[in-house]
């Protein structure tokens, strides 16, 4: 029964979302241009801000080794970009390796820290960004949300009992996986440690990562402010706050690219006052973000890193994971289609 329903569910957020495409090309002239012109460019600064955050991260974590931005610039957009059009942020991963591939003798776990060395800062700001929603009474909440029509948000929040087994199951394969690798937990410690060395000076932290989240917050939000004057919505605080609350409820669970299903659910709701607008807005900006995100990304992954499409990098990627636990290194990406997969060498 429990099937049954699902596969009913998602043929229905199916439809929505393509009646909601439909709709947004068909009110192709009722868009302001200029304006999604502006927003797609301060989401493209908002971005490289971001990155710039991660690259002051990379380069306190290797302080003795030269890295170039434009490559951490590169890995980023690809990340985001392939995130956007293919489900379970398989973007992750492709950040990752670009990243590693660009600092030689780097690691995995002291790159994936420095990655995440901008979590603190943005939970704590879409913490009061989720507040702020929910007191505004538009925004669903929580127990609300199997209500919804997205149906990765409603699925697993009418079924309480298969989430609390899921997040069971992976913390026990987490548990499982650490025992297993407890003899190299040591050197595993001291590289997450290495990654995370811009947090152990506050000073440069603040000055070299939380300043630039700060100015990519505000870019964001600016480019927000655009998009919805660009589709007849109207750009306000309270409004760019909303979208805020959406995008970071659609984050937490990426089953779909880009957050698409939730996220048109979720504006439907918040916007509703607006009818036909809030229908336009709900896929016209994942579109164009996407658009934008993918196309940027591929030109990194084509004319930074030299590979000839996303499935070539996820494929080297592997390989080069695959090299690192049999202790062996990889050169960098970068200086043609088969860089980072040849060349093998032993590790001295």
């Amino acid at each position: 029964m429990t099937g049954v329903l699902a596969s009913a569910s998602i043929v229905r957020s199916i439809d929505q979302f393509f009646g909601a495409v439909g709709k947004f090309f068909s009110d192709l002239a009722a868009v302001h241009w200029s304006a999604l012109l502006l927003g797609a460019l301060f989401f493209v600064l908002n971005l490289t801000l971001r990155s710039r955050a991660i690259f002051n991260s990379m380069r306190a974590a290797y302080p003795g080794t030269r890295i170039q931005w434009r490559r951490i610039w590169g890995a980023y957009f690809a990340a985001v970009g392939f995130n956007n059009v293919v489900p379970a942020r398989g973007g992750d991963v492709i950040k990752l390796f670009l990243a590693k591939s660009s600092i030689p003798e780097s690691t995995y776990a002291t790159v994936a820290a420095t990655i995440y060395t901008e979590a603190p800062f943005d939970i704590t700001v879409s913490i009061f960004v989720l507040i702020f929603a929910f007191t505004q009474g538009v925004f669903p909440k929580p127990p609300d949300f199997a209500k919804l029509n997205a149906f990765d948000l409603s699925f697993l929040a009418s079924n309480f009992r298969l989430t609390l087994f899921l997040v069971t199951v992976i913390g026990i394969l987490g548990v499982i996986a650490f025992a297993l690798l407890s003899r190299r937990v040591v050197a595993f410690w001291q590289r997450l440690g290495q990654g995370l060395a811009i947090l152990r000076d506050r000073h440069r932290y603040l000055r070299q990562v939380v300043f630039f989240q700060v100015l990519a917050w505000l870019s964001r939000a600016t480019a927000f402010w655009f998009f919805l004057d660009a589709f007849g919505i109207g750009g306000s605080v309270r409004n760019v706050m909303l979208v805020f609350a959406v995008s970071s409820v659609s984050g937490l669970i990426p089953l779909a690219p880009g957050g698409v299903g939730i996220q048109q659910a979720l504006f439907a709701k918040v916007f509703a006052r607006d009818g036909a607008h809030a229908i336009a807005y709900s896929v016209g900006q994942q579109i164009v973000v996407a658009a934008l995100t993918a196309g940027i990304g591929l030109f990194a992954v084509l004319f930074i890193f030299r590979f000839r499409s996303f499935k070539e990098v996820v494929h080297a990627g592997r390989e080069d994971r695959a090299a690192e636990k049999r202790g062996v290194a990889v050169p960098p990406a970068g200086d043609g289609p088969t860089a980072g997969r040849s060349g093998l060498r032993e590790r001295v």
